[in-house]
């Protein structure tokens, strides 16, 4: 068996979401060894469009700020 139908076999094995993982690892190392990486604005855009293609909640301006507050102990400078 070769290493490809080896890798296959195996990944056809896992979950679907350890699939995904496995798909985005190979992504970065193809990302990590390209002399043209993409630039961090298109890079971005892309995983926000991978996000949204799962079906995930982005969070809007006031739920970031919320976010961030909780995870530093509480709102500063901001009456709710």
């Amino acid at each position: 068996m070769s290493s490809e139908q080896e890798l296959l076999t195996k990944w056809r094995s896992l979950p679907q979401d350890k699939q995904e993982e496995v798909l985005d690892f190979v992504e970065f190392l193809g990302l990590k060894n390209s002399a043209n990486k993409t630039p961090l604005p298109e890079r971005l855009q892309q995983i926000r469009t991978r996000i949204v293609a799962c079906g995930k909640h982005l969070l809007d301006e006031d739920e970031i700020e919320k976010e961030l507050a909780s995870r530093r102990g509480g709102l500063q400078g901001r009456e709710e």
